[in-house]
């Protein structure tokens, strides 16, 4: 096999219009944050369709996972519940604050968070729970709206993988959470290279996390490099951090938010076909929102061998690379990484559904670029391995 004919897991759509965009944005003169980052949060906004809502641009979703945090007052001492299924990012933000992650197990139906383990978990130290919409599949937000209004806690959804997914008809973003971010790294369902977003109707977070994305800085960078009059005086109001998107990353983001939803449409054509071809195999396929009408974003599709496949996961991985195909495996869970293993001493038997979830999954590839010859020809290479 040649590196010619190699499938890769993932590949950006990055189309004319992103291109121009950036060049524009080069011959602007204004390449870091700028109009070009307004112009995208206030566009993110109307694309989730609710005024009420604030976006933040920030550089990656895990800076939006720490503004957000920190905006709320997590701290030594605190307690923020989140799944061992993810990736670091969810719980590296808790401690960058100095508080403590508790790391509960997911529903084996859904590959969620599982609303039972964060009720078993909450102490009088919880102050906050982030569920993770694990491949762009919602979590069931009213299960843990009801669990943070009976222990009045915070809500921060890790929504990295869910756009633009829904939750009986509301769009994520548009919940009663009390902030929400997005991520548009390069594999994500739309990408600025690196980059996030922060949604909050909560006006003082917002605040917040705005003086924090720059430095503490209390004058938003763009109002005074575009003052008419000398506006150089500034004051630092605390300790901030270093989180803007630049406006080429923004200019990105303004065309591939157009294109997002035919984007969602076309992953949604791959993992039905993959869900036809692949239904006879010993593979539990992913799960379908529990809804019906509900959007699943299709970030990720997520095969588990059953107990009666003949091979196991590692196997089925060498089958697919020797036929060229790219594949991966979301996650290895938190609870097996040394610093979270030895910091919590944490055991894969306090984890059941994730420990068995991750010796049996595999990612196969998905996103807008593949052709039908190329979801074929994934089908065709698992069927092969399975067979």
């Amino acid at each position: 096999m040649s590196q010619n004919n190699f499938l890769p897991f993932a590949l950006p759509e990055i189309g004319e219009e992103e291109i121009a965009e950036v060049v524009d944005t080069l011959r602007s003169g204004w390449v870091t944050t700028g109009p070009k980052a307004r112009r995208f949060e206030q566009e993110f906004v109307s694309f989730l369709g609710d005024d009420s809502l604030q976006a933040i641009a920030v550089n990656s979703a895990t800076a939006g996972l720490h503004l957000a945090l920190e905006a709320l007052g997590i701290g030594p001492g605190d307690e923020v519940i989140t799944t061992t299924h993810t990736f670091t990012a969810t719980a590296e933000v808790v401690r960058y604050l100095g508080a403590d992650v508790k790391l509960v197990d997911i529903d084996p139906a859904t590959l969620n968070i599982d609303p039972a383990a964060i009720e078993a978990a909450i102490t009088p130290r919880t102050k906050a729970i982030m569920p993770v919409h694990y491949a762009g599949l919602s979590v069931d937000m009213d299960a843990i709206a009801a669990i943070a209004a009976k222990h009045g806690l915070k809500v921060v959804e890790d929504a990295a993988h869910a756009l633009p997914t829904t939750w009986k008809g509301q769009t994520i973003g548009t919940l009663r959470s009390d902030a929400v971010v997005f991520s548009f790294y390069a594999n994500k369902t739309m990408t600025t290279g690196e980059g996030g977003m922060l949604v909050t109707r909560d006006a003082d977070l917002a605040a917040r996390a705005k003086v924090m994305r720059l430095h503490g800085i209390n004058r938003d960078a763009f109002d005074r490099f575009t003052a008419k009059v000398p506006s150089w005086y500034y004051e630092i109001v605390a300790p901030g951090f270093k989180y803007n998107l630049t406006d080429i990353a923004a200019a990105l983001g303004l065309h591939q938010l157009k294109r997002l939803q035919g984007f969602q449409v076309r992953r949604e054509q791959i993992a039905a076909r993959y869900d036809e071809a692949l239904a006879d195999l010993p593979l539990i396929l992913p799960p379908r929102p529990q809804h019906a009408g509900d959007l699943h974003s299709w970030h990720l599709y997520v095969v588990r061998l059953k107990d009666e496949a003949q091979i196991n996961r590692d196997q089925l991985i060498d089958s697919l690379f020797a036929d060229g195909i790219g594949v991966s495996v979301h996650y290895i869970p938190l609870h097996l990484h040394p610093y979270w293993k030895d910091r919590y001493d944490l055991k894969p038997e306090q984890f059941p559904h994730s420990q068995k979830a991750y010796e049996r999954m595999v990612t196969l590839p998905l996103y807008t670029r593949m052709t039908d010859a190329d979801v074929e020809r994934v089908i065709a290479s698992v069927r092969k391995a399975l067979a």
